[in-house]
């Protein structure tokens, strides 16, 4: 056995386990009795122990300086070994299982937290997380920025400092949009009751519609809608509410999304480190085009339209255009993210990552995130959230430790946009089958311009190829000023 065989073998041990792991945390998502949350800590901490153990084999090390690679796949594979081998080895395995054990546990407490509107009962935990966060941003950093090494977990390569800037570009013409949209005549909003089994119907058939294998998934529901795992195993969830089934569909379509990238990438490379998305910006990218693009198009909603009268009968909007307004209108004084139209939801997302930067340089305390963060959302939204369902306690994220996260979802229409871009100039026939709720020529251009080759590039470099322009935010902006200018008549 040479080095390389080796050194992939060992690694495609370590992947199913990390499989397992991500198991484990679905099941506490979805199914999980909930006096089992402090043992599921236990086994998690348990788990990530032995993960750890692996990842910080010293073999490992033997293995990366002796490897020969002579293909682009082999390179691309020690580079992201490489990558976790250099984090984890600066990570103490005491601290990556206690972050394990606490982070578990801490997603049952955000929970019952948010249900409750109590932040108080949130707040020691949360704390906690956010100090072992910052201990192990310490031990990574070696003299970088905190919040960069934390980053650098979901979006190699990207700093604050960059995203602050792109950030910074994006704003003014959002809020230029936003001001305009919300000055307009306002669409019609759904106004009937929508049975959830009716809802989780067609959710199901969007699924199918968007291309989800459910032979090798499931759906559930969930708080937080989420996609779960790789390969041959990719589940999702979505969540349902009988005045709202927008909230329904669309979760699922995003998540299908997620999902979708994860069940296309080449089975060459499953179990292996290239074998999932290159990184959650661009995985955010394939979530926000499956759902917005493409999902919330004149031409798609016409199909939806009629899948909704099939199941609910006539209800509050009269036809498949005012319709197509519906599904996109815009909220004055939204306060949920995940519920924000595609003017605002950037908006949302540059709150939280000023936020969260302000959190790990520690210019704000958790005890004060409550009050800091409603003062930002009337700033930005013009109103104050009645409650901390609608305010910080409405993510799941910071519960679990995603610092650095949250940018990801900014970066991911950004890359959208410039997808969508080339997408219309590969497939000018797109809308002709939208309207008969065919995505295949939309998701099929996406399968082989992106989804199949898993992390065999670097971020920008997936989109790049994909697209053949470099990552520009214009695209992104140009196409939202079109689409709601012509749905507000600007």
């Amino acid at each position: 056995m040479s080095a390389l065989s080796d050194l992939l073998a060992f690694q495609r041990e370590t992947e199913a386990l990390g499989q397992v792991m991500g198991r484990l945390g679905w099941d506490q998502e979805t199914m999980m009795p909930r006096g089992a949350a402090p043992q599921r800590g236990e086994e998690m901490a348990a788990l990530e122990g032995v993960l750890h153990a692996r990842r910080t084999d010293p073999r490992l090390g033997d293995w990366l300086v002796a490897a020969d690679p002579q293909t682009d796949v082999e390179k691309a594979q020690l580079r992201e070994i490489k990558r976790s081998y250099d984090r984890a080895t600066k990570v103490p395995a005491k601290l990556a299982a206690e972050i394990a054990k606490v982070t578990s546990e801490s997603q049952g407490i955000w929970a019952e937290a948010r249900a409750a509107d109590d932040f108080a009962a949130f707040e020691p935990t949360l704390d906690r997380v956010v100090a072992l966060k910052l201990e192990e941003a310490q031990a990574v950093a070696e003299g970088r920025d905190l919040y960069d090494t934390m980053l650098d977990d979901f979006e190699p390569g990207a700093t604050g400092d960059s995203l602050s800037r792109m950030f910074a570009s994006l704003r003014p013409r959002l809020v230029a949009l936003r001001d305009k949209v919300l000055g307009a005549d306002t669409p019609a909003t759904l106004n009937a009751v929508f049975p959830e089994d009716g809802q989780l119907e067609i959710s199901n058939t969007l699924a199918a519609a968007f291309g989800y294998d459910f032979t090798r998934g499931r759906i559930d529901k969930a708080v937080h809608p989420f996609s779960s795992g790789s390969g041959q195993d990719v589940r999702i969830t979505t969540r349902s509410d009988p005045a709202d089934p927008f909230n329904c569909f669309y979760s699922t379509i995003h998540e299908v999304g997620h999902a979708a990238y994860e069940q296309t990438v080449d089975p060459a490379y499953h179990l292996t480190a290239i074998g999932q998305g290159a990184s959650m910006g661009v995985h955010e990218s394939q979530s926000r085009i499956y759902e917005n693009q493409l999902g919330r198009s004149r031409a798609f909603t016409g199909y939806l339209f009629d899948q909704m009268r099939a199941t609910f009968g006539d209800f509050s909007v009269k036809d498949a255009d005012a319709f197509y307004a519906t599904a996109n209108r815009a909220e004055d004084g939204g306060f949920i993210r995940t519920e924000a139209d595609e003017v605002q939801y950037n908006l949302h997302v540059l709150l939280r990552f000023d936020l969260e930067r302000a959190l790990v340089s520690g210019d704000l305390k958790v005890a004060d995130l409550p009050g800091a963060w409603n003062d930002r959302v009337e700033a930005d939204f013009g109103a104050r959230p009645l409650k901390p369902s609608l305010g910080c306690l409405q993510d799941v994220h910071w519960s679990v430790g995603l610092f650095g996260y949250f940018p990801t979802y900014s970066l991911g229409n950004v890359y959208a946009g410039c997808l969508y871009t080339a997408l219309r100039r590969d497939v000018p026939d797109l809308d002709a089958a939208l309207e008969k709720g065919l995505t295949a020529p939309a998701t099929a251009w996406l399968g082989e311009k992106l989804q199949r080759h898993g992390s065999l590039r670097g971020p920008v470099q997936t989109i790049e190829h994909a697209t053949g322009a470099p990552v520009s935010d214009t695209p992104l902006l140009d196409y939202l000023e079109e689409k709601f200018g012509g749905i507000y008549n600007l």
